[in-house]
C-alpha cells in the first residue's frame, strides 16, 4: 500500500499554537502522531512525506523514522534543514516527483501549484504546507496531518475527501 502525508512537524511547539492541534505538549503530540501512522501503515507499506516531517529539537531524525512503520520517502519541505534531509531511513529524498500510482499521474511537491505538469490530462497535485488552508483547486489535495486525521491516507481515502479543517479536533474527541 501507498499512502502519502506531510507537515508532521514532529517536535515543533509552532503547531501547537498555530495550526491549533489539540494536544498539550510535544510529548503528547509527538506520540499520537507516532500512534496514528503505525496503526495505519504497515512495514511493507510506503509513504511519501511531502516536508516538514520534523524540528531538529525533536532528537535524532535517524530514531524517529526508526520508530515509524514503512519505507519512508521525503518530499523536502522549507522546514526539513540538511541534518533531516541527510539522516539515514529516508529511502529516497528529493524536492519534487511524478509518478504513476493508481492509473493516475501524480505530481508530488510541498508546495501547491497553481498550475502542474498534465494538469489539462487529469494529473492530480499532492502537496503540504497550507495545513488545510488552502482552498484546493479541482485535482489537487493537502495531504498534511492537519487535513488528514493526523494520519497518512492512501490516494484513494484523499480521492473521496473533501478537506476538512476540524479533523484534527475530531480525532482527538474535542
Amino acid at each position: 500500500m501507498i499512502y502519502f502525508t506531510g507537515d508532521t512537524h514532529f517536535g515543533d511547539p509552532r503547531v501547537l499554537r498555530l495550526d491549533k492541534r489539540p494536544f498539550t505538549n510535544m510529548v503528547e503530540h509527538d506520540n499520537a502522531l507516532i500512534r496514528a501512522w503505525n496503526e495505519t501503515v504497515g512495514c511493507e507499506d510506503e509513504v511519501w512525506h511531502l516536508g516538514d516531517f520534523m524540528s531538529t529539537r525533536a532528537g535524532a531524525c535517524a530514531e524517529l523514522l526508526a520508530r515509524l512503520n514503512g519505507r519512508k520517502h521525503l518530499i523536502v519541505g522549507n522546514n526539513d534543514p540538511t541534518t533531516i534531509t541527510s539522516s539515514p531511513g529516508w529511502d529516497s529524498v528529493q524536492h519534487y516527483v511524478e509518478l504513476r500510482h493508481g492509473g493516475h499521474h501524480l505530481i508530488l511537491c510541498h508546495y501547491a501549484f497553481r498550475t502542474w505538469n498534465q494538469m489539462g490530462k487529469k494529473s492530480i497535485n499532492l502537496h503540504g504546507h497550507s495545513h488545510g488552508r488552502l482552498k484546493p483547486l479541482p485535482r489537487q489535495y493537502d495531504v498534511g496531518v492537519d487535513n488528514q486525521q493526523l494520519r497518512p491516507a492512501t490516494l484513494e481515502v484523499l480521492l473521496r475527501r473533501k478537506p476538512l479543517a476540524t479533523d484534527a479536533q475530531d480525532l482527538m474527541g474535542k
